[in-house]
């Protein structure tokens, strides 16, 4: 596996890990972030994720709270999501005072945070959310040209009745249903376009649909191109089971071996919900 020579080969040069620095060090370093164009902060910001070791669903509603009482915030540990949401927040936020708003605007779709509204699905529920209010915008087509093609995920209550489904415990009322829409590139294609992939853009990793299931994402990083080569940055739980640049055609071949079946890929952009 190459996994571990990428990651050696990028944390020589990297800057220390949010998890390493104080809360001074933190937000020093958050405040360099915005002499950066967008794309510069996400990168920035979710560089300093490097080596962060890698934890089922490490944030939730806070101490106290039922049935997830993980911090809302935290640096020593991200899954695939986590790292996403919370680089997305680094880099949008002003300040210190607003990071953990605008990590809150990410994960869940109104109100207080709870577990009921957070965004548990990925076409359903964290996609729809994020392009609803800016965060996020579908370019798979922009990079895709003609091959990119239309997929679509239909959630129905057979879904909610799969495995996944019954494990998140939500209540009937938060069962969302109904076909939810999205760019998809074939993986057989994602090679040829790679290097157009914009820095900073959210990748996500599209299986075969199934009625039992409640999503067809299975993963997602952010894309780095670095000396003439597209890195999908993200949380692994591979060896070294922590977060790695690792280069795009070594990822997606190690997928594609896997039992349920990568069908392809879809790009989002960030964006600053406040720029027109």
């Amino acid at each position: 596996m190459l996994v571990a020579p990428l990651l050696a080969l990028t944390l020589a040069s990297t800057p220390p890990r949010w998890m390493d620095l104080d809360e001074r060090g933190r937000t020093a370093a958050l405040a360099d972030l915005r002499a950066l164009p967008l794309a510069g902060r996400l990168l920035r910001a979710s560089e300093r994720f490097l080596g962060t070791p890698y934890g089922t669903s490490p944030l939730g509603e806070g101490e106290g709270a039922i049935p997830d009482a993980d911090p809302r915030l935290r640096w020593d540990l991200v899954d695939c999501v986590t790292l996403v949401e919370e680089s997305m927040a680094l880099a949008l936020a002003n300040d210190a005072f607003a990071l953990l708003p605008v990590l809150d605007r990410i994960r869940y779709r109104a109100g207080a945070p709870s577990y009921a509204t957070r965004n548990h699905l990925m076409e359903a529920g964290w996609l729809q959310a994020n392009a609803g209010a800016g965060f996020v915008r579908d370019i798979t087509r922009d990079v895709g040209g003609p091959d990119a093609r239309e997929g679509v995920k239909v959630l129905t209550e057979q879904g909610w009745a799969g495995e996944v489904g019954r494990s998140l415990a939500l209540p009937a009322e938060e069962h969302i249903t109904g076909a939810f829409g999205f760019g998809l590139l074939p993986v057989d294609r994602v090679l040829a376009h790679a290097a157009s992939f914009p820095d900073g853009a959210l990748l996500l990793v599209v299986r075969e649909d199934g009625p039992d299931r409640v999503t067809r994402v299975s993963h997602l990083g952010l894309i780095v191109q670095r000396a003439g080569l597209t890195y999908l940055r993200h949380a692994t739980t591979r060896s070294p089971a922590q977060v790695v640049d690792e280069e795009l055609g070594h990822f997606l071949a190690y997928h594609r071996t896997l039992p349920w079946k990568v069908v392809g890929v879809s790009l989002w952009a960030v964006q600053d919900p406040r720029v027109p």
